[in-house]
């Protein structure tokens, strides 16, 4: 039997081979994008800068692609607080800029967004609750969100949460680093969320593309707090407050995103372990 994965994937490939372009192809959700789209044209920070309107224009009809895949974003959410700019352009008005490129060839446009344009006060938030962001980066996530639709109809946004996988700093890494330096990792127990592997989300990717447009949430399957995610890998984390480990930037205190619309992915600890193992299989 044939997974009906695999065969969403083949089918795009036979309608369109080859023209399937990956923004933000360098990053932690871009390589696990390449391995799924094998013969996508793939564009990196040092081939174009998203927020530069004209320059995307002009690649997109050059490139005449039937999907374009956005994983290009500023991720770096205490980073955003101090470069509100980049933040607004990156995460803002770049996807916009790339929305009208598509509605100009017709193609479809898939684009990453974030469990953090929501304010954490609800138990879930479903793909149509109304968004309020804490933070810079929550904020122009939003704005990017709402300069897509303003500019084109033929959108897949997916919302995820707690990315982690290879090529890019992430949670786990940085656990794990420290696990190894210090007798005890302190972790806040008052955040709750999904964790999300690279690796699923790009492979759930396909999928999505071949269904309607709209919004979805896409994460793995669990709920936890960010100490019961460290829990999960390392033998030293310690709980600790929000209020007793303070960041720059307000981040939602239970910001689980409710998948109404696709088969769940697998539990986020089955992930993790495959990561890591990854990882050490690589060393």
């Amino acid at each position: 039997m044939v997974h009906p994965e695999r065969m969403v994937v083949e089918t795009i490939k036979e309608i369109n081979p080859g023209k399937i372009v990956i923004f933000g192809a360098n990053g932690m959700l871009g390589h696990a994008l390449q391995q799924v789209f094998p013969k996508a044209h793939c564009f990196g920070h040092r081939d174009g800068e998203i927020t530069n309107e004209d320059a995307v224009m002009k690649m997109v009809k050059r490139e005449r692609p039937a999907v374009i895949i956005n994983a290009a974003a500023y991720t770096d959410v205490d980073g955003c607080e101090d470069n509100r700019d980049h933040a607004f352009a990156v995460n803002g008005y770049g996807p916009g800029y790339i929305a009208a490129a598509c509605s100009e060839v017709g193609a479809i446009l898939v684009h990453y967004s974030t469990d953090y344009i929501f304010d954490g006060t609800k138990p879930e938030y479903h793909e149509d609750d109304l968004p309020n962001p804490l933070s810079i980066y929550g904020e122009s996530k939003l704005m990017g969100e709402v300069s897509i639709r303003k500019n084109m109809d033929d959108y897949r946004i997916i919302r995820t949460s707690w990315l982690f996988g290879s090529h890019g700093k992430n949670f786990v890494d940085t656990i794990l680093g420290l696990s190894a330096k210090i007798p005890e990792v302190r972790v806040v127990n008052d955040q709750i969320g999904k964790p999300t592997y690279t690796v699923d989300l790009a492979h759930a990717t396909p999928d999505i593309i071949s269904r309607a447009p709209g919004v979805y949430h896409i994460t793995n399957d669990g709920i936890c707090s960010w100490y019961e995610f460290a829990s999960a890998f390392i033998p030293n984390a310690t709980p600790c407050t929000t209020a007793e480990f303070p960041r720059k930037a307000k981040r939602p205190g239970y910001s689980v995103l409710a998948n109404t619309k696709t088969p769940p992915l697998r539990h986020w600890r089955e992930a993790v372990r495959e990561y890591i193992q990854t990882k050490r299989n690589v060393v």
